[in-house]
């Protein structure tokens, strides 16, 4: 009986996240009641952990653009007006060249400029962060 009540309640509480289904997944970046801009450019900030060589990129949406062995893709890069706290954030996909074709990518993922810990590039040898969108 208490095995099946603790079923119980456990379902319940799954159900408001079954609820959201798939149109508000992870992927799908930051809600645009919250007051969130879609941009065309992220300013990136690239570090290459070997020679301590800290690089500005400026991709453009859709665009790949390159980083050492890196090909950085943004796919979606959104800002908050500018009456609000600044913040950034940018969906991302990272495939390092030097692993073969069929090789996951190295990041897929949203990136904010406000907590870049939050979800981060783990590279060996690279580090990428976003620090805005325009």
């Amino acid at each position: 009986m208490r095995r099946a009540a603790l079923a119980l309640a456990m379902l319940a509480m799954a159900v408001p996240a079954l609820a959201q289904g798939p149109s508000q997944g992870f992927d799908q970046g930051p809600p645009a009641e919250a007051g969130w801009v879609r941009k065309r450019t992220a300013q990136l900030q690239a570090l290459d952990k070997v020679t301590a060589r800290i690089t500005l990129l400026d991709a453009t949406v859709g665009e790949a653009v390159r980083f050492g062995s890196l090909s950085i893709t943004v796919r979606a890069c959104s800002a908050r007006p500018p009456d609000e706290v600044p913040d950034a954030a940018a969906f991302i996909e990272v495939r390092d060249d030097l692993l073969a074709a069929t090789a996951p990518l190295a990041f897929r993922g949203w990136m904010l400029a406000n907590a870049p810990a939050a979800h981060m590039l783990e590279h060996p040898v690279y580090d990428l962060r976003i620090l805005d969108c325009r």
